[in-house]
């Protein structure tokens, strides 16, 4: 908590992009501090990837992927935006860093 804020660290595929937004939006309006991801490689932002050699490509990819638990190491829990109940190896990743370090997980849509 900072301030009195719940501070929610978002996670999932950047495909889906519309439903961060939405998100963002909605628990800002709860009264939480929202951490989102910085660029949507998979929806929108490819010009990020482009002109980039593969070891670069795989050093800025290890750099966000890495950066984003930071962004959880500073929230009390994480929200998974899981359309469709979708949760790629990334965001697998971060749920179990999250419960590793004690944060709630909740999601978008009811998983099973």
């Amino acid at each position: 908590m900072v301030g009195g804020y719940k501070v929610i660290t978002l996670c999932g595929s950047t495909r889906f992009k519309n439903e961060f937004m939405e998100a963002q939006k909605r628990l800002t309006l709860q009264g939480c501090i929202v951490i989102s991801v910085g660029l949507f490689g998979h929806s929108g932002d490819q010009e990020v990837w482009e002109n980039m050699d593969e070891g670069t490509l795989t050093k800025t990819k290890e750099m966000l992927d890495d950066m984003h638990k930071r962004k959880i190491d500073m929230a009390d829990g994480i929200y998974v935006i899981n359309v469709g109940n979708y949760t790629g190896d990334s965001t697998r990743s971060e749920i179990e860093y999250a419960l590793e370090h004690g944060k709630t997980v909740e999601y978008l849509e009811p998983i099973g």
